[in-house]
């Protein structure tokens, strides 16, 4: 099946062999995290959060 969402107020509607999907195939990154005791110090971070010294 297809989930369709109409984020418009007009009324669509779909008829037998429209084409109302795309599928797109794409990696799934499956990631793994280490609990740490503290996290390292950086030149980026010593400013403040988010800081690139701009």
């Amino acid at each position: 099946g297809v989930i369709l969402w109409n984020g418009g107020a007009d009324t669509f509607r779909v008829a037998h062999g429209m084409r109302i999907a795309q599928m797109i195939v794409a990696p799934v990154v499956q990631a793994t995290f280490a609990i740490v005791d503290a996290l390292d110090e950086t030149d980026r971070g010593a400013g403040g959060f988010g800081s690139t010294g701009a």
